[in-house]
């Protein structure tokens, strides 16, 4: 589907359609909504008998003021665990209500978190994750869902064998990687079934995604070619070996033509395409010049008016190539490009380059690699680097969120949600955020005692500085950076720990939504520091730390390995192919690939990770877990271990 074809009056008639959809499944109760004349992206809404009446001038505006109105008026929201429908019963009279967006565009995701979270991912969990995204105002989805059967199609059209290609394509956990052009041929092949189902599936993401009138971004050619298909140039990437076209082979741009007009007839086009020759590998061409203009031709040759999304990333990870005289040079060549800044919270390059020379740009904030489960974040930090982008002479033309994966320290993600509609006061937001997040006022100082300490991070929130011993191979590891890993006192995160076990204690039936969640990654953080500290001290004690934490993040299923497998195996339709993505699925958490190069890089505390896989590398004693349910394991171990508590390490900026 062409959306260039469509009229303003049927693009209204059908985000009100998928509004209204939306509205039964957060509210399980009916909304009006309606179109709003004018330039930018605004809402407005009003309610009065038990009616609510949203007027927008765009479906993602829509659902924004539909968030607003439930935070605001009714004091909840809706986040990625909160049971819906919400129950509210009547909905409260309010006076108009107006909001805009300071920015055109809100991007969200990475190639990654379709490795790390959405693998295997079915309609149920893409429903409800496009509902999220609406309500927070994503209006720029990475979709890359059914790109397997884009290069399926067009790789066997070209003349490659079936099997072939899909040995080509691999494991269903590695797909975005092969996308990237960072491997191929790896933990596979993609069984055929896999391939039409989720071309099925992409369809189906698309369709919801276009109807809220979001523009979904779709994967394009990077230059990586099967082997069997053409001669190339050999890269490396963490051990894996794949082979790239130069830029000035002319298969360059007739390969990117025929997938991406392969792409337009399987699943339609937005004109946005994200393609990254480069990512994490230096360019075997000597002029990345040549690369942007080839990229572009090819995208040109079946979309004249395709646009290019790059991540800023390269220019970041390797700075020593990527010189400043290099990345004009490479920008001015690609005369249709928006570049995402991935990593603008940590190391913005926007202002290395003034805003990228003038093209289109995103602030993204990053913040998690590999969905490594130990919670972290700098909060203080997040609005005045913001408000210093938009206030820059060349301002970025949207936010974004670019995390490797998902469903973990919403607090960050939603924070940046927000300042695409508004500034705020930190402290005064965070109050109101936890407000909405449990339906309750009494857990503010919690949150401002998380503020204080976890989420005020003082290091880099990167895998090389900011890994627990807990989730890492034995080996020697340097006592500063355990220290330097708390920079806060950990008094302030057990009080914070125990005021949301009381919480729990007090209303149970708050268990149902976030706050479950909310105290399995609290232990986790003061835990996961504890057992740094006795590794220094206590091994008997370290170990112990193992079973405990085990056999706490066993009774949510967010936290258990069996979940995140089962979410893998129930595509299989062979006992081998079981196997198969019971395999990928463990193997991305742990080993990762052949090499050692990426071991451990995801560390997540899950259940059955923690025990047996991780303790087995330190013991092969089998060591008594203590028994109950969340609430009462959690009161256990802060009674246990909060009076044993490291030193407080107070880092100094700068410090590793």
């Amino acid at each position: 589907m062409d959306r260039t074809k469509l009229t303003p009056s049927s693009r209204q008639a059908g985000w009100i359609s998928a509004l209204e959809g939306l509205a039964r499944r957060v509210l399980g109760a009916s909304v009006s909504f309606t179109g709003l004349a004018g330039d930018g992206r605004r809402f407005e809404y009003g309610a009065c008998g038990g009616e609510l009446a949203v007027a927008a001038t765009d479906g993602v505006s829509a659902a924004v003021g539909l968030h607003h109105y439930l935070r605001n008026v009714c004091g909840r929201s809706v986040g990625w665990d909160t049971v819906l429908p919400l129950r509210l019963g009547s909905l409260p009279d309010c006076e108009m209500t107006r909001g805009e967006a300071r920015v055109s565009e809100f991007y969200y995701l990475n190639f990654c978190t379709f490795s790390y979270t959405m693998a295997y991912w079915d309609w149920p969990e893409w429903e409800r994750e496009i509902d999220w995204m609406a309500l927070h105002g994503v209006t720029m989805p990475l979709a890359l869902t059914g790109h397997e059967a884009v290069l399926f199609s067009a790789y066997t059209r070209l003349g490659l064998p079936a099997d072939a290609v899909r040995s080509f394509l691999g494991g269903p956990g590695y797909l975005p990687f092969v996308y990237m052009g960072c491997l191929d041929s790896f933990a596979g092949p993609l069984p055929s079934y896999w391939i039409s189902s989720h071309l099925e599936l992409g369809r189906r993401i698309l369709e919801r995604e276009r109807a809220f009138g979001m523009t979904p971004v779709l994967p394009a050619f990077t230059g990586h070619i099967p082997r069997e298909l053409a001669p190339g140039r050999v890269r490396t990437w963490q051990g894996f070996e794949t082979v790239v076209l130069d830029a000035g082979d002319p298969l360059y741009v007739s390969l990117g033509t025929a997938i991406t007009s392969t792409q337009i007839e399987l699943l339609g086009t937005d004109h946005v395409y994200a393609a990254d020759p480069f990512i994490e590998m230096i360019p075997v061409d000597a002029d990345p010049a040549a690369v942007a203009a080839a990229t572009l031709a090819g995208l040109r040759g079946a979309d004249h008016s395709a646009v290019w999304l790059m991540q800023a990333w390269p220019f970041s990870y390797h700075k020593e190539f990527w010189t400043d005289a290099r990345v004009r040079e490479f920008l001015a060549a690609a005369d249709g490009m928006v570049v995402a800044d991935l990593w603008a919270e940590r190391d913005p390059q926007w202002q290395r380059f003034d805003g990228f020379g003038g093209k289109p740009w995103l602030w993204c904030g990053l913040l998690n690699f590999g969905g490594r489960t130990d919670p972290a974040a700098d909060l203080p930090a997040v609005p005045p680097a913001v408000e210093a982008a938009l206030a820059s002479a060349n301002p970025p033309t949207g936010l974004g969120l670019s995390m490797e994966a998902i469903h973990n320290n919403p607090v960050f993600f939603e924070l940046i949600a927000d300042l695409a509609w508004t500034s705020v006061d930190l402290e005064t937001w965070l109050d109101s955020w936890a407000a909405c997040r449990y339906g309750v006022s009494s857990l503010g100082h919690a949150w401002r005692d998380l503020l204080a300490t976890i989420y005020s991070c003082e290091i880099p929130i990167f895998p090389e500085h900011f890994h627990g011993v807990l989730t890492k191979e034995p080996s020697y590891h340097s006592r500063s950076v355990i220290e330097g890993a708390l920079w806060y006192d950990p008094t302030v995160l057990a009080r914070a720990w125990d005021a949301l076990i009381t919480a729990a204690e007090d209303n149970p039936v708050l268990l149902d939504g976030p706050l479950a969640h909310d105290l399995v990654t609290v232990a986790i953080a003061y835990l996961t520091r504890l057992a740094d500290h006795y590794y220094l001290t206590d091994r008997n004690a370290f170990l112990s730390l193992f079973p405990a934490l085990d056999a706490l993040l066993a009774t949510h299923p967010d936290f258990r390995l069996t979940t995140w497998e089962s979410k893998a195996v129930r595509w299989a339709e062979s006992v081998e192919d079981r196997a198969l993505f019971e395999r990928n699925a463990h193997q991305i958490l742990t080993t990762w690939g052949p090499t050692p190069h990426l071991n451990d890089y995801a560390a997540r505390h899950y259940s059955g990770l923690l025990t047996p896989y991780y303790l087995s590398r330190w013991t092969s004693d089998v060591l008594p877990a203590p028994r109950g349910d969340l609430v009462t394991l959690s009161r256990h171990l802060h009674t246990t271990y909060s009076t044993a508590q490291p030193p407080p390490h107070h880092q100094t900026p700068g410090q590793t």
